[in-house]
């Protein structure tokens, strides 16, 4: 009775049942802790479970798998603690279930390293423990860990399941690991396991954020069960690949499939529209968002068509939207204006905003850089030295450019300037070797973006040595024709990289992928996906 009114939500009438009994033994305690857990009044069960245990009741696996549940989703790691050294004292402490379970509160309250401990010391582990901890360790953001921990599982020759593959396909897309990522859906594929629509989804998610755009389609039409998320990470994809056409195509047969679009999949829509330029058809999605489905636009939203405004020149347009919007706009929104201001040469706007933004964060790096360089641009260089103090003072650290080239299973990262790496010599032959055919291929360096009060000659230097450019050189030198050279750069590409790429490619004959912190850049015969619109 008990149980049944609990899964009932009637929890009133099962503690009344149970106040009402006239003898209580360990299982119906159980299952009175187990009504409060499942309806998710987590304290309520701890305060029963504790009234248990000074009643004098044994407990067992059961009820204790039931409280470190109630444990975890309350995050207290205090009470989780003394659980499990009650567990030790009561001698049940090896039963795997519960110690799956201790694992996976110890990572939910942050305990990793004792979640680990306890991983290690454990007789027997099933496909539960490894994907507990897999996945607790993808969650903190311990990809690389993850990842090892995913190759001790396969030498232990345990089959992964549908959890552990997505933590670790994910591991793979956060460390720009494209070989392994490549290598476990080869495994999926050998072991003929079923793709859901989470893993499914995981997968296509990892090959556009790779650039390895056949790869996701071919994902994309294998799988049987599509889901809203899947056709939103195709959409988004898509145009982050440049595919923009295609994207917006995508969107129309997910209609036509009578898949309900949601929030996601508008700003999936919008960001393709800002990819390429498209104001109208931008407005007409966002305008058919609450129209036709019944979507209010949130701040991301707006964000995104003040983006593609401000990317088409439509600067005053994309401030008075803002100024307009129903939700206080955030910093990224005026971010994106500022980014605009930048890109179109509206010092005034620019400055402005710039201001707006410094006063609002004064420890993003971004846009004091932002704003140094509006002022660089007009030769305000008291200005400049203005904001550069303000960073000083405000303890601000201009984010360095950091390029990461997968080769052979290994990840190798350079700064700008870099000399540290170990072929570091063979890399300053192939840079040289660049610049002499890139000057036979007519390239002038772009020394606009290096706004630094130096000559000429040494903003040339300075722009030869930015990250992207000795990944390249270090791709040319380790990877093979006609394997894409892959590039994952935290910062925008700028101007005179972009035009290096493009020239590299077709002096090379190399395909090169740059993904950078907006989009991805497929450098094909002198030619990038981007139609130079980023």
């Amino acid at each position: 009775m008990i149980v049944l009114l609990g899964r009932s939500g009637h929890l009133e009438e099962a503690a009344k049942v149970f106040d009402e009994m006239p003898e209580r033994d360990l299982v119906s305690w159980s299952a009175l802790v187990s009504c409060y857990e499942q309806n998710e009044r987590y304290d309520e069960a701890l305060r029963k479970f504790k009234e248990m245990v000074v009643d004098g009741v044994l407990v067992d696996e059961v009820v204790l798998i039931t409280v470190l549940s109630a444990c975890t989703h309350l995050v207290v790691a205090m009470t989780g603690q003394l659980i499990h050294a009650l567990a030790i004292k009561a001698g049940i402490e090896l039963y795997i279930n519960l110690q799956n379970a201790l694992i996976h509160m110890y990572l939910r309250c942050g305990e990793v390293e004792k979640a680990r401990s306890l991983f290690d010391s454990m007789p027997q582990r099933d496909t539960v423990s490894w994907s507990v901890l897999i996945s607790g360790y993808a969650q903190r953001d311990r990809f690389a860990d993850a990842l090892a921990l995913f190759q001790d599982m396969q030498l232990e020759g345990i089959q992964p399941d549908e959890t552990v593959l997505v933590s670790v396909i994910s591991a793979c897309t956060h460390l720009s690991a494209l070989d392994q990522g490549a290598w476990i859906h080869a495994y999926i594929r050998k072991k003929q396991m079923k793709v859901n629509v989470i893993l499914g989804t995981t997968l296509i998610d990892m090959y556009m954020k790779f650039g390895s755009v056949p790869n996701a389609m071919e994902v994309f039409r294998a799988m049987e069960e599509k889901g809203v998320s899947t056709w939103n990470a195709l959409i988004l994809g898509l145009a982050m690949n440049g595919f923009v056409k295609e994207s917006l195509a995508t969107f129309s047969e997910m209609k036509e499939c009578n898949i309900v679009p949601n929030e996601i999949t508008f700003l999936a829509v919008l960001g393709a529209c800002r990819h390429m330029g498209l104001v109208e058809e931008g407005r007409r999605h966002f305008d058919a968002m609450s129209r036709k489905h019944g979507i209010e636009p949130t701040i991301k939203h707006y964000g995104c068509m003040v983006d593609l405004l401000g990317r088409a020149g439509k600067l005053t347009e994309a401030e008075e939207l803002i100024a307009n919007m129903p939700v206080p706009p955030d910093v990224s929104t005026w971010g994106a204006l500022l980014g605009a201001c930048k890109k179109h040469g509206d010092n005034v706007m620019g400055e402005r905003v710039g201001r707006k933004l410094v006063d609002l964060q004064p420890e993003h790096d971004g846009f004091h850089v932002l704003l140094s360089n509006i002022y660089a641009s007009k030769g305000s260089w008291d200005n400049v030295h203005e904001i550069r103090g303000m960073m000083r003072q405000h303890g601000v650290i201009k984010t360095p450019g950091c390029s990461m080239i997968e080769v052979k299973g290994t990840i190798h990262e350079f700064l700008a300037g870099d000399k540290t790496h170990p072929q570091s010599e063979d890399i300053e032959k192939m840079l040289d070797d660049m610049a002499k055919k890139l000057k036979m291929e007519g390239y002038a360096p772009d020394t606009r973006e290096v706004l630094l009060d130096i000559d000429e000659e040494d903003k040339e230097t300075t722009l030869f040595r930015h990250s992207e450019k000795i990944a390249i050189a270090f791709g040319l030198l380790t990877i093979d024709a006609p394997t894409p050279i892959r590039i994952m750069k935290n910062l925008r590409i700028c101007n005179d990289c972009h035009m290096a790429a493009k020239l590299i490619s077709r002096a090379y004959d190399r395909e090169i992928v740059v993904r950078d912190r907006h989009r991805f850049h497929h450098f094909k015969q002198g030619s990038c996906s981007c139609l130079d619109y980023w």
